[in-house]
C-alpha cells in the first residue's frame, strides 16, 4: 500500500457491526489477510487476540474499532498495547451499550486529567 493511499481501519466486532463497517467500505482483503473478523459465539478467544495483535501490528491500518464487549474478553490484552497508532477505539454493539467506566482511553484520560472512574 503506498504512503499516499493513507491508512485502513480494522474492525473486530459482533456480525452486526462488522457487516455495517463492510456495506461502508471499510473491508479490505489482501494476500496477508483481512482487516477485520467477526466475533461470533463460538469464535475461540485466541482467534480474537491473534486478530488484534495482527492488526494493531499492521502499518497499513490507523484505526482499530472493537465492540466493547468483545474488549472486556481481551482486555488483557489491550491494557498491555500502548502504541498511539494503530488507534485502539471501543464501540458499542447493537445489544451491548457503551460503558466509558470500561474504556481503556478513557480509563487513560481520567488519569491524565485527574478524573475519577
Amino acid at each position: 500500500m503506498a504512503e499516499e493511499d493513507g491508512k485502513l481501519v480494522g474492525v473486530i466486532g459482533d456480525e452486526d457491526t462488522v457487516t455495517g463497517f463492510l456495506l461502508a467500505g471499510v473491508g479490505h482483503r489482501t494476500m496477508e489477510g483481512a482487516n477485520f473478523l467477526v466475533v461470533r459465539n463460538d469464535t475461540p478467544l485466541s482467534l480474537v487476540e491473534e486478530t488484534f495483535n495482527r492488526l494493531t501490528e499492521r502499518d497499513d491500518i490507523g484505526i482499530v474499532l472493537i465492540n466493547q464487549h468483545i474488549a472486556n474478553d481481551i482486555r488483557h490484552v489491550i491494557k498491555n498495547y500502548t502504541q498511539t497508532i494503530p488507534t485502539v477505539l471501543e464501540i458499542p454493539s447493537k445489544d451491548h451499550p457503551y460503558d466509558p467506566e470500561a474504556d481503556s482511553i478513557m480509563q487513560r484520560v481520567n488519569l491524565m486529567t485527574g478524573g475519577q472512574m
